[in-house]
């Protein structure tokens, strides 16, 4: 039974596979009495021809970097399995379009050219042969990303065509689980300063300044473990990960404009939970997005740092959103006098 008295007829799935991620989010379920469990994708299969929904709603957690804790068959399986569950007129928060964006950078680079929104000029690739010439057309210094990464995966920097080709000719570029990769446009940020912005059913919640000391292309909120006036945060999301020493966090309210080009970014993309990054280019002034997440790790320390604890909206919006669907389901059923 949940706060507003319905009680949902079906539980709410959550999707997951890394163990230690979600445990605020299981705790507000809980302490809402939701009719909710866990979906280990870690050991999931389905019957394509089952009848019934089991879920009043799903909540897909997959992680891209799933691959490096040895679970890459993971990733593509549970494509197919949101567009199962979509067909069968399941709710699925952050579905089959979202992570089919949350797997590829490529097709979020093509997004951001869709909308007019700048990002680092950058060349995709599906073979190591072709780095050199994409490089060459980018200027250096570049940077090579695996298609499907996550946690800042397989990123790495060529300040020269000297260090690529030496690369290339020992046959060490890692292109990922997709065999796609991206020569982008390497940048620093202005002040060493990255800004994540957060949405919540595809609206703006909340936005950090993640103060970083150096390079870095593993920017997971949750793992920073002080604010800037050094003061340590909880961490409650990934005790088990090392924190990003050396990182300072804080809470930040972007421009309405930026806050507008997030909301379009992930309206085309599907994402309904999840963090936009974006920095300013320390040589050219410009401002770059460079980064979509489906898959968003809240930061440390929420009521300290962004004066609120943004678990506790998203259970609520996925409670809202399964007792909404629930009330649709039955009354299409009512109409029609069976089941769509």
């Amino acid at each position: 039974m949940n706060s507003n008295g319905y009680k949902l007829n079906k539980p709410i799935a959550i999707y997951y596979e890394h163990p230690d991620w979600f445990r605020p989010l299981f705790q507000q379920l809980d302490e809402r009495g939701t009719n909710w469990l866990k979906i280990d994708a870690r050991h999931h299969h389905y019957d394509a021809a089952s009848p019934e929904r089991e879920y009043s709603l799903l909540f897909n957690r997959m992680s891209p970097s799933a691959w490096q804790r040895g679970l890459a068959h993971g990733i593509f399986y549970t494509l197919n399995y949101l567009a199962h569950l979509e067909a069968k007129g399941v709710r699925v928060v952050n579905g089959y379009r979202c992570f089919a964006h949350e797997i590829s950078k490529a097709l979020q680079l093509t997004n951001l050219e869709d909308l007019g929104l700048p990002y680092p000029k950058a060349r995709v690739i599906n073979h190591p042969s072709q780095a050199l010439a994409a490089a060459e057309a980018i200027g250096y210094p570049v940077v090579l990303k695996p298609n499907i990464g996550g946690s800042g995966a397989g990123i790495e920097r060529f300040n020269s065509a000297a260090e690529l080709n030496a690369a290339v000719e020992a046959s060490r570029l890692y292109f990922g689980i997709d065999s796609t990769a991206l020569v982008q446009e390497a940048f620093t940020a202005r002040d060493g300063i990255i800004t994540r912005v957060e949405v919540l059913g595809g609206k703006y919640l909340y936005a950090i300044q993640i103060h970083t000391t150096g390079e870095s292309f593993n920017l997971c909120p949750a793992d920073i473990c002080q604010n800037t006036r050094g003061e340590e945060l909880t961490r409650i999301a990934c005790p088990v990960d090392a924190p990003k020493s050396g990182m300072k966090v804080e809470g930040y309210e972007p421009p309405r404009q930026v806050i507008e080009d997030v909301e379009r970014i992930v309206e085309l993309a599907g994402v309904e939970v999840g963090g936009i990054e974006y920095v300013f280019d320390e040589r050219t002034g410009r401002q770059l997005y460079y980064d979509v997440n489906a898959l968003s790790n809240f930061v440390a320390d929420p009521v300290r740092v962004i004066g609120f604890n943004p678990y506790a909206r998203l259970a609520d919006f996925l409670i809202a959103e399964a007792q909404r669907h629930e009330a649709n389901h039955a009354e299409h059923v009512a109409a029609t006098g069976g089941p769509r």
